[in-house]
């Protein structure tokens, strides 16, 4: 259905809530000015945003406590119950990307850097399937090839 000027409901939706997609560096800058404008940059220490980031991880748990495994797109659950997940991810979210910024940390960078690390210690061939730490996955590790070393190589 079209709104005025054109737009679908689904645009602008969208639009109020800050469009399709999110930049980490968006976040920074929004959560930057958050603490800034309510003079909070004195708490946020590195040590203080991790214990917030803990605290926030612990409340994300305590979502899925006793509720044993669940399915993917968490079919049995309510409206309600999601909205509420997705405040407690948002939470960790935020507490990550402000943590990251006040250490200087261009967290997509190291999120990229991890994920090609990862894929170097767990090559395909050797551990589709598995759920194996690279350390125990069969000739991964031996003494002509050290997996840390050829990481550190490549990257």
């Amino acid at each position: 259905m079209k709104g005025e000027g054109g737009n679908s409901d689904e645009d602008s939706r969208k639009e109020a809530v800050g469009g399709g997609g999110v930049t980490i560096e968006e976040l920074q800058r929004k959560m930057a000015e958050f603490a800034r404008e309510r003079n909070w940059d004195q708490f946020h220490s590195p040590r203080n945003l991790l214990l917030a980031l803990v605290g926030e991880v612990g409340e994300l748990s305590e979502i899925f406590q006793w509720k044993g495994e669940v399915p993917k797109g968490l079919p049995d659950w309510s409206v309600a119950e999601k909205e509420h997940l997705g405040e407690e991810l948002s939470d960790v979210l935020l507490y990550l990307v402000r943590l990251a910024d006040i250490c200087g940390v261009d967290l997509g960078e190291a999120a990229l850097r991890k994920v090609k690390k990862n894929g170097l210690k767990y090559p395909v061939e050797r551990c589709k399937g598995s759920s194996k730490k690279y350390t125990q996955l069969a000739s991964v590790v031996n003494e002509e090839f050290r997996v840390d070393n050829v990481i550190d190589e490549y990257i």
